[in-house]
């Protein structure tokens, strides 16, 4: 078929006919099926199910520092977990700080400590007259209302298939008032990009006019490969190594959790940093606990230190593969030539951005939600859910079984569609 945009109005009208009747059919299916989060599947979590009994009552303590998992103590981690963290980024253990089970937390309370008692020694940003930051967009929702629930207005900076527009970043940090900056680096959420070696280097020899402005590193899919291949793996620079050569590491926070590993709600998470800011986050950290849950830090270690987290991850892909081919392939199918968006092709993370004619999202998944299909909603991957171009639309494939993975896509491409007719028909 045409471009729709090649269409007479009396075409679209019977294009809108014939998509209405089929739409009417899915409604008439009474369906309830999810792509909204990227949720790992029942079988996904499965895999993990032998990590339950991967602690031996009679040997809690840890080997290496003594620790005796059960009790008080080892404030920032056993050494175990500190290397297994270090090692899904490539970086220093003793840079690491192993805390509960979720880096969405750690980067809550690292901004938490930029507003209450600042970083290192500055000024804390509740008694600053604005505190910005910086939102390559689209981009993680749950980033975004982080920054909003403290105030700090967020600017959007637009990604590209590199990343974060660069020129961009690079003169908005000579504004003291911006603090920080939110990166998804590898298989980002919500287009599946890898920041190039360029733009890693850029964002690592930054400038900025503020001391306590901070990198937040968000490396959440590091290991989330959709495919085994060395190849068709993507490529990241690793962060410090790149800002050492600036005097930079104090700028950065990393972050990397197993949350996507293991077990969603039980995981272990971690920050990389710098040793000056190491030793800042723990004056507020002994004050906030004594401890995280060193049984299940201990419990990774083991379990790990046999499975191996590359063969594990290579098992989480087997589940995945297949999801992520079948949305390519039907969107290919049913959309490709038609003139009614586009979409990302990722090789990793658990995300595929659909970009409709301006103006068609909102309608796409209202559409989708009165037939039995959740969509994460319209203007979520933007800062104050306000997307310019009403055009953009996360697709998560991960948790449906292959089956209402077909059907949900099924009915979002005749969505699509529809809503394209119907704006080409207003105009």
């Amino acid at each position: 078929m045409r471009s729709y945009n090649e269409l007479s109005k009396e075409e679209l009208l019977q294009e809108k006919e014939s998509l209405q009747a089929a739409y009417k059919k899915y409604q008439e299916m009474d369906l309830s099926l999810n792509m909204a989060r990227g949720k790992p599947a029942p079988a996904q979590l499965d895999l993990a199910k032998e990590m339950l009994t991967a602690v031996n009552p009679e040997e809690m303590v840890d080997a290496i520092s003594g620790i005796d998992t059960r009790n008080y103590g080892g404030l920032d981690g056993i050494p175990g977990a500190k290397e297994l963290i270090a090692s899904m980024v490539d970086a220093d253990p003793n840079q690491v700080i192993v805390f509960g089970n979720s880096s969405l937390n750690i980067m809550f309370d690292q901004v938490t400590r930029g507003m209450i008692t600042g970083y290192c020694g500055n000024t804390p940003w509740c008694k600053l007259p604005e505190v910005k930051w910086i939102c390559p967009v689209p981009g993680y929702d749950r980033h975004f209302g982080v920054t909003e629930h403290y105030g700090i207005k967020m600017i959007n900076v637009p990604m590209t298939p590199d990343g974060p527009d660069m020129d961009m970043v690079e003169e908005l940090v000579k504004d003291p008032a911006v603090k920080g900056m939110w990166n998804v680096p590898k298989y980002s959420n919500p287009q599946g990009y890898v920041y190039s070696d360029e733009t890693v280097r850029r964002i690592a020899a930054l400038k900025p006019a503020a001391d306590d402005f901070r990198v937040f590193w968000d490396n959440a899919y590091c290991v989330h490969h959709i495919y085994d291949e060395e190849e068709k793996q993507g490529h990241l620079l690793e962060i410090f190594t790149e800002a050492k050569k600036h005097g930079n590491e104090d700028m950065i926070f990393e972050f990397v959790s197993t949350s996507k590993v293991s077990y969603a709600g039980g995981g272990i998470a971690g920050m990389v940093a710098s040793d000056k800011n190491l030793e800042d986050v723990k004056k507020t950290l002994t004050v906030q606990t004594i401890g995280h849950d060193k049984v299940n830090q201990l419990r990774h270690v083991n379990y790990f230190k046999t499975e191996g987290v590359a063969h594990h991850m290579s098992r989480h892909a087997a589940i995945l593969r297949p999801k992520f081919e079948l949305v390519e392939k039907r969107f290919t199918e049913e959309l490709a030539g038609l003139g009614v968006g586009s979409w990302t092709k990722p090789l990793g993370g658990y995300f595929v951005t659909y970009t409709t004619v301006p103006g068609c999202a909102s309608r796409t998944i209202k559409l989708c939600k009165e037939a039995g299909v959740t969509m994460t909603g319209a203007g979520a991957p933007f800062p104050y859910h306000k997307d310019p171009e009403d055009s953009t639309i996360r697709v998560a494939p991960s948790y449906p079984d292959l089956e209402e993975l077909g059907q949900a896509l099924d009915v979002f491409t005749v969505c699509v569609k529809l809503a394209t007719v119907e704006k080409l028909l207003e105009v």
